[in-house]
This record gives C-alpha cells, sequence and structure tokens, in this order.
C-alpha cells in the first residue's frame, strides 16, 4: 500500500472548505485500490468556523486529521507544520481555495510513479483575474530575484507540488525561521515536472495576500536567498564616493587655477538630500538582514500548536 498526504493551509476558510473537501474526495476516487490517503488541515488561527469545520469533517472521515494553531503564525508555518506532521511516502500542499485543481492529482501522481521526477509542480500560465499591478510586479519579481539567486525560481509557481518523501525530509531538515517555500523548494533542487494550467479564481472567500503582504514576501524571498542587495549598497556607495572625489577636484581647480568660489547653496542642499536618502537606503537594506539574523538568533518556535487530531497526537 502507499500512502499521500495532502497538505491543506486554512486561514478563514469557512465557506471554501466544503467545497473544497468535495472536490478532493471525488478525484480521491480516481486512484488506484492500493493507495491511501491523509487530510492533513492546518489550522492557521482562523476566527471563523474554519475549525469547527475541519473538526467535523474529521469526525466522519478518518482520513482526515488536522493541526490546530494558537494563533495566526502564517502560511509558511502552516506548511512546515503539515510537513512535520505528515506520514505519507508521497506528499502534496494544496490551497483550500481550489485554485489548486484537485484534478491534476492523479497526472501529478502519474508522473512520480512512471517517470523518473522526485516531485511534480505546478505553474500558473496566466494571471487572469488578478489586478494588472500586482501581475506586473510578481513578473518583475521573478526576473530580479532569478538574477540574485544560483538556482532558478519558475515564474507563477504554486505551492501546490507533489513530492517524494526525500523532498519533505530535505525540506523539514531547514530549521530557518524566516521561510519562503518557493524558495526552499528550489534550494533543495532534485528532479522536478512542471505542469502549466490557465489562472483559477477562488471557489468562495476573499483573498488573504494583499499588495502590501504580497510585497513584504517578496522581500523575504529576496533576503532570504541573496546578498546581493547588500553588494548593491556597497556599490552605490562606491560610486558616489568616486563622484565626491572628482567634484573636489573640479573646485578645487575652478577656485585656485580660475579663481571662481564656490557658490550656490541651494545646489548644495539638494546633494545633502540625495546623498543622505542613499545613505538611509543603505542603512535599510542592512538592517533587513539585522531583522533576520535577530529572529533566527532567538531561535523561536516556527509555530506554537493549540490541539491536533487525535492520531496526530499520538
Amino acid at each position: 500500500m502507499k500512502k499521500i498526504s495532502v497538505i491543506v493551509p486554512c486561514y478563514n476558510e469557512e465557506k471554501a472548505l466544503p467545497l473544497f473537501y468535495q472536490e478532493l474526495n471525488k478525484n480521491i476516487k480516481n486512484f488506484p485500490d492500493n493507495v491511501n490517503f491523509e487530510i492533513i488541515f492546518v489550522n492557521d488561527g482562523s476566527k471563523d468556523t474554519t475549525l469547527n469545520i475541519i473538526k467535523n469533517l474529521s469526525s466522519k472521515d478518518k482520513n482526515v486529521k488536522y493541526i490546530s494553531f494558537s494563533r495566526n503564525f502564517g502560511k509558511e508555518a502552516a506548511i512546515y507544520a503539515g510537513l512535520e506532521n505528515c506520514t505519507g511516502d508521497y506528499v502534496t500542499l494544496m490551497d483550500a481555495d481550489l485554485q489548486d485543481p484537485p484534478s491534476l492529482l492523479l497526472e501529478m501522481y502519474n508522473y512520480i510513479i512512471n517517470e523518473d521526477y522526485d516531485a511534480v509542480g505546478t505553474r500558473r500560465v496566466n494571471r487572469k483575474g488578478e489586478p494588472i499591478v500586482r501581475s506586473f510586479f510578481s513578473k518583475v519579481f521573478y526576473k530580479l530575484i532569478n538574477k540574485m539567486t544560483s538556482f532558478e525560481m519558475v515564474d507563477g509557481a504554486r505551492d501546490y507540488v507533489f513530492m517524494k518523501r526525500n523532498i519533505v525530509d530535505a525540506i523539514i531538515s531547514l530549521k530557518e525561521y524566516n521561510r519562503y517555500s518557493k524558495g526552499l523548494f528550489s534550494f533543495v533542487g532534485f528532479n522536478v515536472k512542471w505542469i502549466e494550467y490557465q489562472n483559477i479564481k477562488r471557489i468562495a472567500g476573499k483573498t488573504k495576500w494583499s499588495f502590501w503582504k504580497l510585497t513584504q514576501y517578496a522581500l523575504e524571498g529576496i533576503t532570504a536567498f541573496s546578498t546581493a542587495p547588500l553588494i548593491l549598497s556597497s556599490i552605490i556607495g562606491l560610486f558616489f564616493c568616486a563622484v565626491s572625489f572628482l567634484l573636489i577636484i573640479a573646485i578645487i581647480f575652478k577656485t585656485l587655477i580660475l579663481g571662481d568660489p564656490t557658490s550656490g547653496w541651494p545646489s548644495l542642499v539638494c546633494i545633502i538630500f540625495m546623498v543622505s536618502g542613499i545613505q538611509l537606503f543603505s542603512l535599510g537594506i542592512i538592517g533587513q538582514y539585522l531583522s533576520k539574523t535577530y529572529l533566527e538568533v532567538k531561535q523561536r518556535p516556527i509555530y506554537i500548536v493549540k490541539e491536533k487530531s487525535n492520531d496526530l497526537a499520538k
């Protein structure tokens, strides 16, 4: 018998959960008889009835298990908790809003079984239905981060990944507090097959990812996998040092040789403001890395569990 673990992070998904569970079960029936499933819902401190719905599903279906956090720790923590507690030979991550279509599960499984792949990932070929500004900045982010890192992060990649147990073990061995799953999956490597599909709208509820949260998440990814911003700030500093040195020579030449006294305090003020802004920009970059180091050094837990289903508690 083979076992597949389905990990589903949930935060205020009371409207989507029943629809997701129904659709997932419909597709599970297409698998061979020698494949068992466990469905692990990770309640990330939801404030609605998400946990009650999950408990109700668990009481009716022995394959449904759950982990409930003491508060909202974020999707990355929920993914890590699911990976840490799952027991399947194969593991997949799915969102509860059905933007990750369960209809692809069997195809993903067949690639793993029949071909020499360690994982099957999914990526959206378009962002239809999303705001234009968000789509634009998303494409810019992937172009930037792929230039900054030594490995490729696939544009449009989802957290919807079907993988063997060895990849799960590799991911949970990375104990860092500041987590960026797309980067971690790319970092560990392995042989990955990518499946493309059209963007799908949420089945119910509202997205939890505002533009500001996505920006923070993007910065998390850059600082977690690249030191290029630190190098950039150093290059800018060297550039302005060189420019200032040339200007000093020019001023000395004009004053002593040509007898042209230096004048114009407005231009001086503008230069001071510009240089000060660049200094603050560079300090901000350094501050970002220091803050990540500060959080890592404290070694706080990635998540805190309030309760689990009986099977997981054992």
